[in-house]
């Protein structure tokens, strides 16, 4: 995984056209028409159609042009995560993400298990499978997590071949979908009396604006959730390919692709939406829609089976099952491309966390151990799903509202904050209604906050310098320094005023308490600690001179670190074992390790030491430190 940003190499060797990427997304979002007909008209009746055009709204208005902004702003796969981390600096920053990093989780590791089940769901309740064939929890159980373990081999073998193969799945899956609407709709041509008798079925709940409105507003909060294919949209811009001789030129191709997938894919389940949510409401009794009955939860596999034979709605029910297992893909896509982005630049989580292969292994054996928490069922799951989803989504709208007003775009302005008061309202109907989703997302919160704050003190000792460099100035004072007596002493210094008597008194103290030859030349080492909630960073020293006294000085997260780094670099260039001299820190040892873990300093030498110890095993070879006073 490279890391973010200008700088970032781009991945010309596993990019796709956006047609393919937005099949990889589509799994998600287009798959969610095996189930949206029929919560629609679960939840709003014979006013499902009202409520799907709500979401049509929404969608073509509100979240497609919200995402086409987020793909601007944060083109590198970051999602809105990233421009809400912006907005905050420190640790402030640092937790904030990992909270909205818990929400992501939520959606897209229950997406996943809440798929492969619902997938399970529609394979053990076809008609053509055997009696014989075990039914039940424990079968569930099994046969999603037979599912999830082929999901997660299909991403151990590669990105190209989970892209290979979402286009034909969602190809097929939504050509019988066009069959089954073309038919439906034919069906409602040549008998009107279903048609009347849905319009009967309108009149009979009222004329009022609030008879109409008012049940379509309630079920609105079920249906957003089938706008979750937007985040992972963004989320997997690095894999869309793009022309251009420069790595600007390259970007901004990129840009506008990722918009064309946006754009294509909500037009296509707009049309989807509108049609199947009809056809299913006029042609399908409203009995069958209740639990128990033959179309919940599969209303177009039964108007499949109905009207187009056993043998195509077989062939519905396959697909059906095939796009809802790997609707996981696009979640698993997505939860690759962003959170090793994070966590292993934080310092959160191991390095190899940024390679592809062992988080793939990873987030199967937590979607593995969440199927048997729940027993592979997916009304437990939904509450957490629907939680993660529009918690992600609110988030989003917040980042555009605030990108928005900044620019100073007021007509925008207003339009994102309706938007971001809608999912405010969805986000809270859908808590109240079931707190247990919140629960759940507390949860991943908790786990990922945790691991990631052990995960970072584990890792205080590493070097954590992505590379040094040292400019004309710094090369040279060591080259004088050098040339002098062929050592290598550098003086620690904590910056104060920075005046000339600074150095004078500095360089005096330490020739009397530290071993510093006295016909030694020394440097002065300095290390200006820059938001210490960052991890690592590139070191780049700069050489300064203070009315004859040499200084060597840079930025970082961590002064013990970049020193030892530096002292490294130095013993590594110039093939002699620098000396560093310090001097012991006043206060309690356990403050200064709070001091160095929260503010980047505390206790400088000790920590200088064991970082060289750790990092350079042979004694012999280890830069010298020396401690007085």
């Amino acid at each position: 995984m490279q890391p973010v940003g200008p700088e970032a190499r781009e991945p010309e060797d596993r990019t796709h056209p956006w047609w393919k990427v937005m099949c990889l997304t589509g799994v998600d979002y287009f798959s969610t028409l095996s189930y949206l007909p029929g919560i629609a008209a679960l939840a709003a009746g014979a006013l499902s159609p009202l409520a799907t055009l709500l979401i049509v709204a929404l969608t073509l208005f509100g979240m497609l042009p919200m995402y086409r902004r987020v793909a601007r702003e944060s083109p590198h796969g970051q999602g809105s995560v990233a421009m809400l981390e912006r907005l905050l600096s420190f640790w402030r920053g640092k937790i904030f993400v990992l909270v909205l990093l818990g929400f992501v989780a939520t959606s897209w590791i229950i997406t996943i298990t809440l798929s492969a089940a619902d997938a399970t769901v529609h394979l053990l309740e076809n008609p053509y499978l055997p009696e014989s064939f075990p039914h039940g929890t424990l079968a569930a159980v099994v046969v999603t997590v037979v599912l999830l373990l082929i999901l997660g081999g299909v991403f151990l073998l590669g990105f190209s071949e989970a892209v290979g193969v979402a286009i034909p799945l969602v190809a097929v899956f939504l050509a019988l979908n066009a069959v089954i609407v073309v038919v439906g709709l034919g069906e409602v041509a040549a008998n009107p009396a279903v048609l009347g008798n849905w319009t009967s079925a309108l009149t009979a709940r009222g004329s009022g604006l609030t008879d109409i409105v008012g049940p379509a507003v309630l079920a609105f909060p079920l249906l957003v959730l089938g706008l979750s294919g937007f985040e992972t949209g963004v989320s997997m811009m690095p894999l869309v390919a793009s022309e251009g001789e420069t790595p600007e030129q390259r970007l901004a191709a990129r840009i506008r692709n990722t918009r064309k997938l946006l754009t294509t894919a909500a037009l296509i389940m707009s049309v989807y939406l509108i049609a199947t949510t009809f056809v299913t409401t006029v042609l399908i009794p409203p009995e069958q829609f209740r639990p128990g009955g033959g179309a919940n939860g599969r209303a177009l596999a039964w108007l499949a089976h109905r009207y187009l034979g056993e043998g195509f709605g077989t062939v519905y029910d396959v697909s059906s099952v095939l796009i809802l297992w790997f609707a996981g893909a696009s979640a698993m896509a997505g939860l690759i491309n962003i959170v090793p982005r994070y966590l292993p630049s934080y310092g959160m989580a191991p390095e190899w966390g940024r390679a592809v292969r062992p988080v793939v292994i990873v987030y199967t054996l937590i979607s593995i151990v969440i199927t048997i928490a729940f027993g592979a069922d997916v009304d437990a799951q939904a509450g957490a799903y629907a939680t993660g989803i529009l918690a992600m989504m609110f988030s989003g709208a917040i980042a555009v509202t605030i990108s928005v007003f900044r620019a100073r775009h007021r007509g925008g302005a207003v339009g994102f904050t309706v938007l971001t008061l809608v999912l405010l309202y969805a986000l809270t109907a859908n808590v109240i209604e079931k707190p247990d989703g919140l629960a759940i997302s507390a949860m991943f919160i908790a786990g990922i906050i945790i691991v990631s704050l052990i995960s970072r003190v584990s890792r205080t000792t590493e070097l954590r310098a992505e590379r040094i460099e040292f400019d004309e100035p710094a090369r040279r004072f060591v080259a004088e320094n050098l040339a002098h007596d062929g050592r290598l002493d550098l003086i620690a210094n904590k910056r104060d005023s920075g005046a000339v008597k600074e150095y004078r008194l500095k360089e005096k103290a330490q020739r009397v308490m530290n071993p510093v030859p006295s016909a030694a030349d020394v440097l002065f080492l300095e290390i200006d600690v820059v938001d210490p909630s960052e991890f690592s960073q590139v070191l780049r020293v700069r050489g300064e001179e203070v009315d004859g006294y040499r200084v060597l000085r840079t930025s970082s997260p961590a002064a013990p670190n970049a020193i030892a780094a530096i002292l490294l670099a130095l013993r590594d260039a110039t093939g002699v074992r620098p000396h560093a001299h310090f001097e012991w820190s006043e206060g309690s040892p356990i403050a200064h390790l709070l001091r160095y873990l929260i503010l980047g300093r505390g206790d400088t030498p000790p920590v200088v030491r064991e970082i060289i110890r750790k990092t350079e095993p042979d004694p012999a070879r280890r830069p010298g430190i020396h401690v007085g006073g």
